[in-house]
């Protein structure tokens, strides 16, 4: 009973966080809500985020804020056709004792290193260089010269993509998407948010941030977060959800297997669970709801499913399919509560 009133404290102090957290944001951050929130929630779910965008939506001073918010360190790798594996995980230097005049090699750390690291442009560098980070993420450690070397704790990858210039890059391939959280879409600012960001940065101010939490706070409410528990019917929902993906799946709607070529893996369905309850506890629940599902059911998706030439030539993307699926499948607890897998 005790561990249950702790939880339940520690995610109200989560709440508070958050709360702490997002008014800090808005003394360098004009409205991007949403991405805010969804950086947020993956941050404390333990995943990676892929950021598009166009260029000069202030990504970068995004991270960077919130980095130092959550007394994070912080470092950007600059993506590049001629980026090397080494530029990213570090490389082995022979360095010479001035004592003893012995030459032996040392490992010289890379930007990986870090507690936030923000790949901009990944699809600019070759595949080969992708796939060290992506082993990076995935492993959490660096091997050099049989030695392993861990990443230091907490560990969060936001890499961008600008979706205009696709001329000369390397697109992720669907496997290595797949190790994405989430596919957070930046969108322009409204007018009258674009008002606040021209009279804020033309000025001589630069507001200072507090810090609000610290890596081992952000450690504990990652274990938090996992603790949160979830009723049968909230998994039975978001089973449905991406199995309804499938085109090759008996129940899937019959858009599913006219509009959508291949549709999400089993990744997604722990990923919607996991989001999930990040979200409910950021808000200072300690249950997860089918709503806290559905809200977290795009960025999880998009880069998940593909759409069929078909749904091309319709016009549709990522997007609209799921907003499509959303509205067929219902959410409606009650329709879940006696369902058997």
């Amino acid at each position: 009973m005790s561990d249950k009133t702790d939880d339940t404290k520690a995610v109200e102090e989560l709440g508070k966080a958050r709360d702490a957290i997002v008014t800090e944001l808005r003394k360098t951050i004009v409205g991007m809500d949403e991405v805010i929130d969804e950086m947020m929630i993956a941050i404390f779910s333990r995943g990676h985020c892929l950021l598009v965008g166009v260029p000069g939506l202030a990504k970068t001073l995004l991270v960077s804020s919130l980095a130092e918010t959550m007394s994070m360190s912080f470092k950007r790798i600059q993506f590049t056709p001629d980026l090397m594996p080494s530029d990213i995980t570090g490389t082995e230097l022979l360095q010479e004792d001035p004592e003893t005049h012995e030459r032996r090699f040392k490992f010289q750390k890379g930007p990986v290193f870090t507690n936030l690291l923000l790949a901009d442009e990944i699809n600019r560098t070759p595949p080969k260089t992708q796939a060290a980070l992506l082993e990076a993420m995935q492993e959490k450690r660096i091997s050099s010269g049989g030695e392993e070397y861990k990443l230091d704790e907490p560990f969060f990858v936001l890499a961008t993509q600008n979706p205009i210039e696709q001329e000369g890059t390397y697109p992720l391939p669907e496997a290595q998407l797949d190790r994405f959280l989430f596919n957070i879409v930046v969108k322009y600012p409204s007018k009258s948010e674009e008002f606040d960001i021209m009279r804020n940065v033309t000025n001589d101010e630069e507001p200072k941030l507090e810090k609000v939490v610290d890596g081992p706070t952000i450690l504990e409410f990652q274990h938090l977060v996992r603790r949160i528990p979830v009723a049968d019917h909230v998994f039975k929902y978001a089973l449905e959800l991406v199995r309804a993906t499938r085109p090759d799946e008996p129940d899937a709607p019959e858009f599913v297997k006219k509009l959508i070529s291949w549709g999400a893996g089993p990744r997604a369905s722990l990923n919607l669970i996991l989001a999930g309850k990040a979200r409910a506890a950021l808000r200072g629940r300690c249950h997860v709801s089918t709503d806290d599902v559905q809200a977290v059911c795009l960025p999880i998706l998009r880069h998940r499913i593909i759409p069929s030439f078909a749904a091309r030539s319709e016009g549709m993307n990522s997007d609209s399919l799921i907003e499509k699926l959303l509205k067929e499948i219902p959410a409606n607890e009650d329709l879940y509560k006696e369902k058997t897998v």
